[in-house]
């Protein structure tokens, strides 16, 4: 089973493994959120959404249906 981004509870981290969805506004793309990079979900608004993450040291809001587009790994600390 895939785990995306809007799986991952307040604290827990991922690495991204695909971001391939042209969804995917570009913007996101060009602030850091590629194969290869960690992601930490720091804070969820009222009903989920949006997301607030750090991604490699960049700080993002994100719509939650965007979040279900990028997969994850999840890390275990």
């Amino acid at each position: 089973m895939s785990l995306t981004i809007a799986d991952l509870k307040k604290g827990e981290k991922g690495i991204i493994t695909d971001c391939s969805s042209e969804s995917i506004p570009l913007k996101l793309l060009e602030m850091g959120c590629l194969p290869g990079n960690q992601v930490e979900l720091l804070q969820v608004a009222p009903f989920s959404d949006p997301m607030y993450l750090n991604i490699n040291g960049s700080y993002l809001a994100i719509r939650k249906e965007t979040a279900t587009l990028i997969l994850i790994d999840k890390l275990n600390e």
